[in-house]
């Protein structure tokens, strides 16, 4: 085996090697990194035929195999099946810094695939991801404009950590991840607890520092592989020059007069549409069937082209707007009677309906990952259906960008949500996205603020986003930010960046750049003018509502938390759950109880508060259980009927005995002629057994005596029955009187007995 080394040294002791020539030899380019006891395998394929595509149809996975940390799946099948939520957020982290480093000529199906193998409690494997595979395409033949890293920056204490460990990013206020090549940033993603602009900027040059030297160290290890300067040659693209040159002196004016009209996103698409299709009719018939595919392309290039132009020499937009305007916004609030919260946001052509629901320690979602086992209280999905753009098209499930644009909303709401002791719900925000032409992630935050504030969630403050674009000229330098792209923009520019928060600082943030050469200072730029947007919408959105509600809606579940002595645990739950199971049902309330540092955490929800109130009476009698005072006076649920009598709960997790005796002050034969399980009766604790101190109670103390009663009088009282001996004609023979009858008395032995001692 050839098998070559590179090592990184991260500080403070900590290193990464990057090893290949092991493991996956027939993969076009195979790595495994290692930091810690943290292992990843990546690997790259890539065919050697172009696909009839225009892109580069490439695809990232990334799976955590649970043996990496000693743990068997869960499931009936225990195996791996399809990605989780965790999985796809690092697949779409990868991918976003992978795809704009292909050349934009190769479209060879392309497939990378990183896999965990072994997991250290503290290294965080997702740090790692990007450079094992950018690692894995140094080493292939594949044409790669990298390489590129990604890192993790924390900020804890006031000092950046680069990937750090698991227990510093749990202190930590900032978490950002970051890629990038040698000369620029490619992609940012993280959260932060409300910091500044500038701190953020901060963050990114720290981890840009740390990205250096691990491209660094993947050009030597190609070099020491031989793939530094040996890469694939390929042809996947025939272009015609003439034709090109025609449809952009024809077709380049005319999309740049068309992009001045300001209209609509379907006027505009048909107005271009109608440009297109003029053109392609002017083609004879044996062109249109040789280049029709060609003619489309430098259609899309010079329509891009136009528009970028008028961006960038008369600050016009296509929708009319300039630079830094936003969009027209309208909201409403508590739109939807039967939820525990509602909100619609709607700016120019994106729309969100965002519904809350607020539920117990019951409705936590469980995290039953590789390296993670965990309930979460805080839910945020994203749905994007095909009729919010205008298309029709089957339903697949969710997609990789609706678990992306929902998690990048969960982190730009979650530093505002009140601690579990002002809010004890788990909290569920679903967005459906109506309208879609531009940044409806940013929408589900403005919305998703709204319906909290609707329903009465007490948030530290409100969250609002926007997403910013860029456009560029790199031979003449000229570029220009964009506040509140649509959805062309996003497309044609060069820059999505969302950015969300608080009047305070920022919360959450996601960048991707398309382009090479990102200065910083283009980069402050685009924060400051995000700033400035990100206020008018917050201020927009709040004529609607300012504040959280007083109260959530009448029909929200209400919940109350008590804690009591942890060795009351198994009393409150009774053997099986029977006990908790039986208030629950008796009172209509959802009960939850969990060990927390060795006492019992116990919450109660209903929407009725006299449910609560009872359910809580029961757990408080059982949990701090008073002294059950013989002489007085209680009512209590028959648990079991016996011949002799009924056990009765005199206190939840104290019975007592109701003998039938103590029935009624008439002779009862049959106890269910009087009581039947599960009733409710009410009784007299008239002692406690000498010897077991079972509790006796008494019903008929309870009832009137009858007229004419004549009260028995008690066993000692009927004689002295002491001296048995002298019984007259009732008294036993003297045993000693027996000693003279012969056993052969006893007459024969009954058929069916043997011999003595035999049992036939």
């Amino acid at each position: 085996m050839n098998i070559h080394n590179q090592t990184i040294d991260l500080g403070n002791g900590r290193e990464i090697t990057i090893e290949t020539g092991k493991l996956a030899k027939q993969a076009h380019g195979s790595v495994v990194v290692r930091s810690g006891d943290t292992m990843l395998l990546a690997t790259i394929v890539s065919s050697h035929e172009a696909m009839d595509v225009d892109f580069l149809p490439l695809t990232v996975d990334y799976r955590e195999k649970y043996a990496a940390a000693g743990r068997f799946p869960g499931g009936f099948f225990k195996r791996e099946a399809r990605p989780s939520d965790t999985e796809v957020l690092v697949m779409r982290l990868v991918d976003r810094a992978l795809r704009p480093m292909f050349p934009e000529d190769y479209h060879a199906g392309t497939q990378v695939m990183i896999q965990l193998m072994s997991a250290d409690k503290e290294v965080l494997p997702d740090s790692l991801a990007g450079l094992a595979a950018s690692a894995a395409i140094a080493v292939s033949d594949v044409p790669f404009d990298g390489p590129i890293s990604e890192v993790r920056v924390a900020r804890v204490n006031g000092e950046f950590i680069i990937n750090p460990l698991r227990s510093e990013l749990e202190i930590a206020d900032m978490d950002i991840m970051v890629a990038g090549t040698l000369d620029s940033i490619v992609m940012v993603e993280g959260e932060m607890k409300e910091v500044s602009e500038s701190e953020m900027v901060d963050a990114i040059e720290a981890a840009h520092v740390a990205i250096k030297l691990q491209c660094e160290a993947q050009n030597e290890l190609a070099k020491k592989v031989g793939t530094f300067d040996n890469k694939r040659v390929y042809s996947h693209e025939t272009h015609d020059d003439a034709l090109r040159s025609r449809i952009h002196s024809d077709l380049y004016p005319k999309f740049y007069e068309a992009g001045k009209t300001g209209a609509s996103k379907e006027e505009r698409k048909s107005r271009f549409a109608e440009l297109k299709q003029s053109f392609m009719e002017s083609m004879d018939e044996a062109d249109l069937a040789e280049k029709g595919g060609l003619a489309s392309a430098y259609i899309k290039e010079a329509q891009k082209k136009a528009v970028r132009d008028l961006i960038l020499n008369e600050g016009l937009r296509l929708d009319g707007r300039r630079t830094t305007d936003i969009r027209s916004i309208w909201t409403e609030v508590d739109y939807l009677p039967g939820c525990h919260g509602s909100s619609i946001f709607t700016r120019g052509e994106t729309q969100s309906l965002t519904t809350l629901t607020l539920g117990t320690k019951l409705d936590e979602q469980l995290i039953d990952g590789a390296l993670v086992r965990k309930n979460e209280k805080f839910l945020l999905h994203y749905n994007f259906p095909p009729f919010s753009t205008g298309e029709e098209r089957p339903l697949r499930g969710t997609s990789r960008r609706e678990v992306g644009h929902g998690n990048l909303a969960l982190r730009a709401l979650k530093p505002v949500l009140p601690p579990v002791e002002v809010c004890p719900y788990t909290i569920r925000l679903v967005s459906e996205i109506l309208e879609s032409n531009g940044s409806s992630s940013m929408a589900t935050v403005c919305a998703g603020t709204l319906a909290l504030l609707d329903g009465g969630v007490q948030i530290k403050a409100p969250v609002s986003g926007i997403a910013m674009g860029l456009i560029t000229d790199q031979d003449s330098g000229k570029y220009a930010i964009l506040s509140d792209i649509l959805g062309d923009e996003d497309h044609l520019g060069d820059m999505d960046f969302k950015v969300t928060g608080t009047a305070d600082g920022i919360t959450a943030c996601q960048m991707d750049i398309k382009i090479k050469g990102l200065s910083f200072d283009q980069l402050r730029e685009a924060l400051e003018q995000a700033r400035v947007g990100r206020h008018h919408i917050r201020e927009a959105m709040l004529t609607e509502i300012s504040e959280p509600r007083e109260d959530y809606k009448p029909h929200a579940p209400r919940i109350v938390t008590i804690e009591v002595p942890g060795d009351s645990i198994g009393a409150i739950i009774g053997p099986g759950g029977k006990i908790i199971q039986e208030i629950q049902a008796d009172t209509q309330t959802t009960i939850s109880i969990e060990d927390v540092d060795g006492k019992g955490i116990v919450e109660i929800a209903a929407s009725d508060k006299a449910a609560i109130d009872a359910a809580l009476t029961r757990i408080k009698q059982i949990a701090f259980p008073p002294t059950v005072e013989i002489g007085e006076e209680y009512e209590g649920k028959v648990k079991t009927i016996m011949p002799y009598g009924a056990f009765v709960e005199v206190m939840p997790g104290q019975d007592g005995l109701l003998h039938v005796s103590e029935l009624d002050w008439k002779r009862i034969d049959n106890v269910e002629d009087v009581l039947k399980e599960g009733e409710m009766v009410k009784f007299k604790v008239v002692g406690r057994d000498p010897k077991t101190g079972k509790i006796k109670l008494s019903r008929k103390a309870l009832l009137p005596k009858p007229e004419g009663y004549v009260e028995r009088p008690p066993r000692q009282d009927r004689g002295d029955r002491g001296d048995r001996g002298d019984r007259g004609d009732r008294g036993r023979r003297d045993r000693d009187d027996r000693g003279d009858r012969p056993r052969g008395d006893r007459g024969p032995r009954p058929e069916g007995r043997g011999e003595q001692g035999e049992n036939l």
